[in-house]
C-alpha cells in the first residue's frame, strides 16, 4: 500500500488529531519558542524589541537573588526528598500488610489531595499561626513556640511538610498499586521459610518496585525544581528572600520587574536543565519496559 494510499485509509484518525496538535502547538512550543527568542532582546511591547545578544544571560548571572534562588530551589528539592520521598513508598507498604480497613485507610490517605488549594493554604496558615494548635502544643509540652512562617530557618520546612501531607496519597497510590502486582506466591513461601516483614519488605517488595521508586524520584526532581506556588502563595518569597525559588524569581522578572528579556533567560536555563533530567528520565522508562 502506497503512503497517498494509507493517508487516505487513516484521513479521519488524523482529521481527529488536528485540534490536539493545534492546542499543543500553539499553548506549548510556541510560548518556548517564543522563550528562546525573547532571551535575546530586551523586550518592549510598546516601542518594539531590541536585539541584545547575550546580555541578559549576563545579566542573571551575575544577579545575587538568581543565586540565592538556586540554591533555595535546591535545598527545597533535598527538603522534599528527605521528608516527602520516603513517606508515600512506607505508606504504600504498611497499607499492602493490612488484613482489614485497606479500602478506607487508602481513601483517608488520598484526601487531601483533592483539597483545593486555597484551602489548604488557610488551613495551613491557621495551623501555624503562633497561637495556633501546632504551637499550643507545643507549648503545652514545655517548649518555646516556633514561628514557622517569619523565622528563615523554619520557612521552608514548613511549605514542604504543608505539601507533603497533601501531595503523599497520589504517589502512594501508584506504589501501591505496585506492590499489589507483586505475586503473593513469593510472600507465603517467604512466611513458610520463617522470612519476618522487614526481610519480605527488603528482599521481595524493594526490589521489584525499584525501578518504580528511581522513576518517581526522577519526576519529583523535575516537580519541585519548578516549585512557586506555595513558596508564593504563603510567604511571596519571604521572609528574607528565604523561600525564593528559581521559578518564583522568574514570575517575579517578568511581573514585578517588567523584564520578559531575563525572565525569558532564566526559564531557558532552566528548560535546558530540565530538558536533561527528561533525557533521563526517558532512558529508564526505556529499560524498565524494556
Amino acid at each position: 500500500m502506497g503512503t497517498s494510499a494509507r493517508f487516505k485509509k487513516h484521513i479521519w484518525g488524523y482529521l481527529f488529531i488536528v485540534p490536539a496538535a493545534v492546542i499543543f502547538i500553539l499553548f506549548l512550543w510556541m510560548p518556548i519558542v517564543k522563550g528562546f527568542v525573547y532571551s535575546f532582546y530586551q523586550v518592549d511591547f510598546v516601542k518594539g524589541n531590541t536585539f541584545v545578544g547575550l546580555d541578559n544571560f549576563r545579566t542573571v548571572l551575575h544577579d545575587q537573588d538568581v543565586w540565592t534562588a538556586v540554591k533555595n530551589t535546591l535545598y527545597y528539592m533535598l527538603l522534599c526528598l528527605l521528608i516527602g520521598f520516603w513517606v508515600p513508598i512506607v505508606f504504600s507498604i504498611a497499607i499492602s500488610e493490612l488484613k482489614r480497613f485497606q479500602g478506607f485507610v487508602r481513601v483517608a490517605a488520598y484526601l487531601p489531595n483533592v483539597i483545593p488549594v486555597v484551602v489548604l493554604y488557610g488551613l495551613w496558615r491557621w495551623m501555624y499561626d503562633p497561637v495556633g494548635p501546632i504551637n499550643a502544643t507545643i507549648a503545652q509540652a514545655g517548649f518555646e513556640p516556633i514561628s514557622f512562617m517569619t523565622d528563615t530557618k523554619w520557612s521552608m520546612i514548613s511549605l514542604v511538610f504543608m505539601e507533603t501531607w497533601q501531595q503523599f496519597g497520589a504517589a502512594m497510590l501508584i506504589y501501591l498499586a505496585a506492590v499489589l502486582s507483586i505475586p503473593r506466591d513469593l510472600y507465603e513461601a517467604a512466611e513458610i521459610d520463617g522470612a519476618g516483614v522487614w526481610n519480605r519488605i527488603r528482599h521481595i517488595t524493594l526490589p521489584f518496585i525499584r525501578n518504580l521508586v528511581i522513576l518517581l524520584l526522577i519526576l519529583q526532581l523535575i516537580a519541585t525544581s519548578q516549585g512557586f506556588q506555595s513558596q508564593f502563595a504563603m510567604l511571596d518569597g519571604g521572609p528574607n528572600n528565604a523561600t525564593l525559588t528559581y521559578a518564583l524569581l522568574i514570575v517575579k522578572y517578568a511581573f514585578t520587574r517588567l523584564d520578559y528579556g531575563a525572565a525569558s533567560a532564566l526559564g531557558v536555563l532552566m528548560f535546558l536543565v530540565l530538558g536533561g533530567l527528561a533525557v533521563l528520565q526517558h532512558r529508564l522508562s526505556s529499560r524498565e519496559v524494556n
